[in-house]
């Protein structure tokens, strides 16, 4: 698994927060959340194994477990704060039935790596704008704590892609 070697905020303690869960509830499955992360990570992964780069296909194994990780994490949130952590765009209000749309089908090993580079920067940026709508400290310090991870698969992924780059 590809994390920051630090623990993360306990959500035992959390109590129902309405407002909080509804501000964290599109990191779990809307669009650009840990859903689909997990998801194109996989996938990705498999085309690197296709390809013969059992290298980058562990990347992609190792940062999809850590999202899932995150996946878990938000909706054991979710359900102290109060909401059922349904597959949906919008679990506040069970909205928007979760789809791939926005996954990255790229077999192009460059074009893979740099949706997956694209992708943690805007879960980062997300995240970021996440945080400021929070006013439960608790569960900022949980987002606060996912960015961390985030920005480390920014780095290992720009390591490959340079790797890539490399071997052309």
């Amino acid at each position: 698994m590809i994390k920051v070697q630090l623990p993360y905020p306990s959500v035992e303690s959390f109590s129902p927060d309405y407002k909080s869960a509804c501000v964290i509830a599109p990191s779990y499955c809307g669009i650009h959340g840990e859903l689909d992360a997990i998801l194109q990570y996989v996938y990705h992964g498999f085309y690197f194994n296709k390809i013969g780069d059992k290298q980058t296909a562990d990347v992609m194994i190792g940062i999809a477990m850590c999202e899932m990780q995150h996946f878990e994490m938000l909706g054991s949130a979710l359900l102290k704060l109060g909401i059922d952590p349904t597959f949906t765009k919008q679990p506040c209000i069970r909205s928007g039935a979760y789809n791939t749309s926005y996954i990255s089908y790229s077999k192009s090993p460059v074009k893979m790596l740099i949706d997956d580079i694209t992708g943690e920067m805007v879960a980062i940026s997300e995240y970021e704008k996440t945080c400021e709508r929070l006013q439960n400290e608790e569960v900022g310090a949980l987002i606060k704590r996912i960015i961390l991870d985030e920005q480390l698969h920014v780095k290992v992924l720009k390591e490959r892609l340079e790797e890539q780059n490399v071997a052309k």
